[in-house]
């Protein structure tokens, strides 16, 4: 609830500190005095759009303090944490106008932007008025009026659920549909194409396993008569004449008296080598040998598989890969109709499933409205419009996450007349006592927000009057309503008193608000019921309004 609201500088109040209380709040005051700049000066710190002159006349800037106290479960709270702000028990909110127009705010002394303080409002006030439209004037929240009255959550909560479902289900079947014509379209290529491949079966690696074999069967052609030349040439002459040349040392051997030993042992040696040169070449001679017939082979396919890579515009080694997602996408086009007709179903028990959740909630309202429409009837006839008809009208709309209902607060003021909205059907006083038999019905739970009435008891009198005094602060029982009001009986059933007044000192003119102690409270109330002149009569008038 709001707790302090502090002025500084702005239109004509050059310095304000105001502490409210929990219960009902009355301001009073002669018609300018400046009760409506209270109103514009708060919503000003709240990012409400308003007045564009509010700086007072001579001062550099105007400026705006709030202070609320938030409760452990506030809406606010959770504003706070998603814009990154400092939540604490206390929130306090300024806002700076300067002279040439810009803004400034701060929330617990961290900068934020105007949206910000907007999405605050929305859980701390409430306004209520002649000219309301963001409240219950506004057709466009009629239905989560309604929602909130019927404790609807859980049925809303099922009919998102039920939306987002059919929503998701509708997606994969568009999907699906697209990418069957899509295949269509291409049917003949893909079966050309996966029988193509299929036909070759390239194998991930096969390009460059294919590459090296031509290559070394390429090259084998050049160098197997070399190698053999020199294989011959080892078996035929080198063999031959270090055998003769050994056979001819170890002849001479026993009589050559150890001479010829060394080259003996170096011709073993040589001959152990050569044999191993020979035996090397005649293996290598071994791997050169190839089919003709291999090389050609080998060739036509590695440029098969060039050419298909080619073909479609791959890498070699990416064709099985492209294989199987062609593969896949006919098995997808042969399937297709199946699995067309099960998302069809699929959107069929979705559709079931939303037509049920949001027939539940078109229940849940309807029988919400009836109870409505009786409470808000209870509720006008102390208002002194007991002729007048309430009726909450709920219509067919297109279907959404929140139902396919459309919901709007009607009224007709005398039997036979045609209903219509609050705002375009009663009158100024009518539709006063409209908003608060509504609000009263639809108040009942609602804690944490303080709730301003801005002259609601316009054109009602006497009981009339009471009786809007009395709702009002029942509204307040347990939270905080703020009431600016002209009505001498309204003002008496307040819990705290503040009364406006102007002044003009040195051809200035400020507007200050002060608290009224009980004897300073029964002068202004018999000011509002007597005018200029106070008579006794008025003091003992407002003596009864105040004590009974």
């Amino acid at each position: 609830m709001l707790r302090a609201l502090e002025i500084r500088d702005m239109l004509i109040i050059d310095r304000l500190d105001l502490a409210f209380q929990p219960g009902l709040n009355v301001l009073t005051g002669e018609t300018g005095a400046g009760k409506s700049i209270l109103l514009d000066a708060l919503g000003f710190v709240l990012g409400w759009r308003g007045r564009a002159e509010l700086v007072r006349c001579g001062a550099d800037q105007g400026e705006v303090l709030a202070e609320f106290d938030l409760g452990p479960d506030h809406p606010a709270r959770a504003v706070l944490a998603d814009a990154g702000l400092p939540v604490e028990d206390s929130l306090l909110l300024r806002r700076v106008n300067a002279r040439d127009g810009r803004k400034t705010a701060w929330v617990n002394d961290r900068r934020c932007s105007g949206e910000v303080l907007r999405r605050l409002s929305e859980t701390l006030v409430e306004l209520h008025g002649q000219h309301d439209d963001r409240g219950l004037l506004n057709p466009r929240g009629h239905r989560h009026l309604l929602d909130d009255f019927a404790e609807a959550s859980e049925a809303l909560g099922a009919t998102r659920a039920a939306w987002r479902a059919r929503a998701e289900a509708a997606r994969a079947l568009q999907k699906a549909e697209a990418e069957f014509a899509e295949m269509r379209a291409e049917e003949d290529f893909l079966r050309h194409a996966v029988g193509e491949l299929d036909a070759l079966a390239p194998a991930p690696g096969e390009d460059a396993e294919l590459d090296a074999a031509r290559r070394r069967m390429q090259g084998a052609e050049k160098i197997r008569a070399d190698i053999q030349r020199a294989g011959e040439a080892l078996s035929d002459g080198a063999e031959r004449a270090m055998g003769d040349a050994l056979r001819w040392l170890e002849g001479v051997a026993d009589r050559a008296e150890g001479g010829v030993d060394a080259p003996v042992a170096a011709l073993e040696r040589a001959m152990v080598e050569l044999g191993e040169a020979v035996s090397g070449v005649e293996a290598c001679l071994d791997g050169l040998r190839f089919d003709p017939g291999e090389l050609e082979a080998t060739e036509e396919r590695l440029f098969a598989i060039r050419g298909l890579a080619r073909k479609h515009n791959v890498q070699p080694d990416a064709l099985p890969e492209l294989a199987e997602s062609l593969r896949g996408r006919l098995g997808r086009l042969d399937r297709g109709a199946d699995d067309i007709s099960a998302l069809r179903s699929a959107l069929n028990d979705a559709d079931a499933a939303y037509d049920a959740a949001a027939g539940a909630l078109t229940a849940l309202r309807r029988d919400a409205a009836s109870r409505l429409d009786r409470a808000v009837t209870t509720e006008l006839a102390p208002l002194k419009m007991e002729r007048a008809v309430f009726a909450t009208q709920i219509a067919e709309a297109d279907p959404g996450p929140e139902g396919r209902d459309d919901v709007v607060f009607t009224v007709a003021t005398n039997p036979g007349a045609p209903a219509g909205p609050l705002n375009k059907i009663a009158s100024g006083g009518e539709l006063s006592r409209f908003l608060l038999a509504l609000k009263v019905c639809l108040a009942e739970g609602e804690a944490g927000r303080t709730m301003i009435f801005d002259e609601i008891d316009r054109g009602v009198g006497g009981a009339t009057a009471d009786a809007v005094g009395r709702r009002l602060a029942q509204l307040s029982e347990g939270g905080q309503v703020l009431v600016v009001t002209h009505s001498p009986q309204v003002a008496a059933l307040g819990a705290h008193h503040w009364q406006v007044a102007k002044s003009v000192r040195d051809d200035e003119t400020t507007s200050t608000v002060v608290p009224l102690d009980p004897a300073a409270r029964e002068d202004e109330i018999a000011r509002m019921l007597a005018g200029d002149t106070v008579t006794d009569e008025a003091r003992a008038a407002a003596r009864a309004l105040l004590y009974g």
